[in-house]
């Protein structure tokens, strides 16, 4: 039977102890089955960075052009944009245990094939583009389905601090990760990078088949591919505050990607250095990312999380351009540190935004949706950066990326990622079901469902706001389309109508109504005057006989 995963509703930002005194950085650690799948998702992510690694160092002797060396995390980072949608949705119709587990095996696929090539000589600038592509997909699977259990796994008041976690544990494998590389890549060669990938990959596999994953069995088939991408995609244009997210990340990455996409070249010209110069400047940069991480349950005390974005965004920009004027690597390690300290706050930050803006039942698509964000701008912002720094050099390059990124500040102060309202994503189900008069196939379909109201005239406009929000509700459950219409001869008098692909997708937005969906509904029926409810009309298309 389909499936529809457990849910640990978000709270409502507002009322979120996130300076409680059992709240510190380390306690979700305590929760046995996250531990489990953080040490899982941290190993994980050692092996991206030893891959990512090997791959940019072989590349730097495949080929001198800059340009291809950026491409190596343009062609890592480039599957999260193409795929990202799909495997968040696939993510939130199947089973996640399985999927996790196929994401890692994959994984350690491509791993052992780019091991075998590379002992038997075959690799090129090419199949190693192409290879770090592949291993670029299983990254694409795999993220969206880690980023929507964290919620389920911890109580929700520790949130902050398990995302903040997540954070650590990718910048501690930003550390262990090129470590190991280097020291594999120094001491025995680059192949062996890939193999111990394998292995670890393999690992991280029995790991996730501990975990005691529960579901919920559904009566409803389960949502179909193309329209869980659909809904998907008009959750996102239905919620401001996502759409801000996504917009904000996007930059973010692209501007960091100037000094992270040619940090191989810095390392090996700016700073005449060898694979232990680039091991050393990404760990200074993990460094300064866990020790911001661990310091971000205090920060949020004291700023919101668009001061944070901005702060974060300002550092990380300024110890980029101080980074390349450096004369040698000791003076720019500091900066590299600090780098990593802004970089981290505002990701965390943004990160923790969508999750805000995320119920359960849309999470893995909605935080895929955020990776593609990340990853397009990385993968632009390392295809641009790159391309210039081959035209001039990498000082101008890492420069222009910092004024592209605090010029995008003042652009985008609009664009709030906390602040006012919030919406309460507590699932509730206060609604009453239909009682249809005969049995309905859930294919069937399309559904209508019409509301009439009965308004005070004075009063419309403040009742057609509502409605502005209440459309926004509509095509975030998965409506097709919404209008509203006035009766021509009587004045006063509304219906809402709004339609639903199938019996089955009208059904789920049962399961998917929430707190806040709760407190419209009651702001809508407070402007009907009539004494008894609106009148609630249900119809299903009929299919006419030739």
């Amino acid at each position: 039977m389909p499936h529809s995963d457990k849910s640990q509703s978000l709270p409502s930002e507002n009322h979120t102890p996130f300076l409680s005194s059992d709240n510190t950085w380390w306690e979700p650690l305590k929760v046995k089955v996250f531990r489990m799948l953080w040490l899982a998702w941290m190993t994980s992510n050692i092996c991206m960075w030893m891959n990512d690694v090997a791959a940019s160092w072989l590349m730097t002797s495949l080929s001198d052009s800059p340009t291809m060396v950026a491409l190596v995390q343009t062609a890592s980072n480039l599957p999260v944009f193409l795929l990202g949608l799909p495997s968040g949705a696939f993510a939130d119709i199947l089973n996640r245990k399985k999927y996790f587990v196929f994401t890692q095996i994959w994984v350690a696929s491509n791993a052992a094939l780019l091991f075998v090539l590379a002992v038997g000589g075959y690799l090129n600038a090419s199949i190693l583009l192409l290879l770090t592509f592949i291993n670029g997909i299983g990254l694409a699977m795999r993220w969206p389905v880690f980023a929507a259990v964290v919620p389920d796994l911890v109580p929700r008041e520790k949130l902050p601090a398990a995302l903040a976690l997540n954070g650590v544990a990718m910048n501690v494998s930003r550390i262990v990760g090129p470590l190991v590389a280097g020291a594999l890549i120094a001491g025995a060669g680059t192949e062996y990078v890939f193999a111990l990938n394998m292995i670890l990959s393999l690992m991280c596999t029995i790991l996730i088949f501990q975990w005691k994953y529960e579901a919920n069995v559904s009566t409803l088939p389960g949502e179909r591919f193309l329209g869980a991408i659909r809904v998907g995609l008009q959750f996102v244009r239905s919620s401001e505050r996502l759409r801000a997210v996504l917009i904000r990340v996007f930059i973010f990455f692209i501007q960091t990607s100037a000094l992270l996409a040619l940090i191989p070249i810095i390392a090996k010209q700016h700073f005449n250095g060898n694979a232990k110069t680039f091991t050393i400047m990404l760990s200074c940069m993990g460094v300064g990312a866990i020790i911001a991480a661990t310091q971000l349950p205090r920060l949020r005390g004291r700023l919101n999380r668009q001061q944070l974005v901005n702060m974060g965004q300002t550092l990380q920009g300024l110890c980029s351009i101080g980074i390349v004027l450096s004369p040698n690597l000791w003076i720019a390690a500091p900066l590299i540190v600090l780098n990593g300290m802004g970089w981290i706050t505002a990701a965390n930050s943004l990160s923790l935004s969508a999750q805000y803006a995320l119920p359960s039942w849309i999470r893995a698509r909605g935080m895929s949706m955020f990776q593609m964000s990340l990853m397009s701008g990385s993968a632009l912002g390392a295809a641009l950066w790159g391309k210039l720094a081959s035209e001039t050099n990498v000082t101008t390059s890492v420069i222009a990326g910092t004024v592209f990124g605090l010029a995008s500040i003042l652009f985008t102060r609009r664009m709030k990622l906390e602040g006012g309202i919030e919406e309460d994503l507590t699932p509730v189900c206060p609604i009453e079901h239909p009682m249809p008069s005969r049995e309905i196939d859930p294919l069937e379909g399309p559904v209508m469902i019409s509301i009439q109201y009965h308004i005070e005239p004075r009063r419309m406009q403040e009742f057609q706001d509502v409605m502005k929000q209440s459309r926004s509700a509509r095509l975030r459950h998965g409506a097709i389309s919404w209008s509203l219409f006035e009766d021509a001869e009587k004045e006063g008098m509304i219906v809402e109508y709004f339609v639903f692909e199938n019996w089955a997708d009208y059904l789920r937005r049962f399961d998917r109504f929430t707190t806040n969906d709760l407190n419209l509904q009651e702001e809508r029926f407070s402007f009907h005057i009539d004494k008894d409810p609106p009148t609630v009309t249900r119809r299903v298309a009929t299919t006419l006989k030739e």
